[in-house]
């Protein structure tokens, strides 16, 4: 079978390309986001503003790159619940190696070398042992857990960074955060590898069917294997710019998106191609999320209530889609 023959998961589906009901399906969440910002915007103090919106970029942009990662798992039918772990694993390599006067180059190297090695592991306990991925990278992500409170003795590593490094957390060019530069150009890569070159295509092959793509050829479990390393390596990134932000490493910073970053994932599955993940949709996600809690924040909203929220709209949004296309996750 040639690449070309190859169709991503979504091109065929129950609603009629062209007809309103798959306009409505394509575009109903990102409709909801648009009509959630202008209504934030009309009658929410503060929020329509250069410094507030450039804060909603800055909130998410960790959040978008852990989600363009966990896009290639997803479209692959593998799911890394290690991935906030790893998150945290290279925020506090990073910062270890660096209060101890390794320079820049090699904390980076260390920290996405972790990642790099995180992500094999799980794709060969899912190829080659034959775990099930869920359960596999909850098992690793339980050891990673371990790991990072062992490596700080379950201490925060605080000061002594280099302002170059803390620069790229904090810093600014005009009102756009610096660390919006590193999601545009994260989720940019993503969109480029999984749109536009047969890695891509294989990918989705894989997650489409994995029997067929391994009689056409597709090496199925390189590509496995590939899409939890991207996975892995895409959270390590998030984690070093991370503790780049918050000026300090911290070895459970990282849990919180895990359940974010598959948020994320979830809500851009029902918009563009329902039931399939895309890295256009992830981050339109991530943007959902981010306009959100920002909103309900300035709202004076407490964090539980905002939690309350965020899950039911992910609940309904799913549903939605899910009445109408198949979801395929697994």
């Amino acid at each position: 079978m040639s690449t070309s023959t190859l169709k991503k998961p979504g091109a065929a589906r129950p609603d009629v390309p062209g007809t309103r009901n798959d306009w409505w399906l394509r575009y109903s969440t990102l409709i909801v986001l648009a009509v959630m910002f202008l209504g934030f915007s009309l009658f929410v103090d503060r929020f329509f503003t250069v410094f507030n919106l450039s804060n909603i970029l800055q909130q998410i942009s960790i959040l978008g790159i852990v989600g363009a990662g966990l896009t290639f798992g997803f479209a692959a039918k593998e799911i890394d619940l290690s991935v906030g772990y790893t998150v945290g694993l290279a925020g506090i390599l990073t910062p270890l190696l660096l209060v101890n006067d390794y320079s820049l180059f090699v904390a980076f190297s260390a920290a996405i070398g972790a990642g790099l090695i995180v992500g094999i592991v799980n794709g060969l306990l899912v190829t080659k042992v034959g775990i099930p991925s869920l359960i596999a990278t909850l098992a690793t992500g339980s050891i990673l857990f371990g790991i990072n409170f062992l490596l700080t003795g379950g201490r925060a590593i605080y000061g002594g960074l280099p302002e170059a490094y803390t620069w790229l957390g904090q810093g600014r060019i005009g009102q756009l955060p610096i660390l919006a530069f590193f999601m545009l150009v994260a989720v940019a890569i993503a969109w480029l590898a999984m749109e536009r070159t047969v890695f891509g295509r294989y990918i989705y092959a894989v997650g489409g069917n994995k029997k067929a793509a391994e009689l056409s050829g597709i090496r199925v479990d390189f590509y496995r294997i590939a899409a939890l390393v991207l996975v892995a390596v895409f959270a390590a990134v998030a984690g070093l710019l991370l503790a780049a932000r918050l000026g300090s490493g911290q070895p459970n910073v990282g849990e919180r998106f895990l359940l974010d970053g598959l948020a994320t994932v979830f809500i851009g599955m029902t918009m563009f191609r329902p039931g399939t993940a895309t890295i256009i949709g992830t981050f339109c996600g991530a943007l959902f999320i981010g306009v959100v809690n920002n909103g309900l924040n300035l709202m004076g909203m407490d964090t539980f209530i905002q939690n309350i929220v965020k899950g039911v709209i992910i609940l309904v949004a799913v549903a939605v889609v899910s009445r109408t296309t198949k979801l395929n996750i697994l």
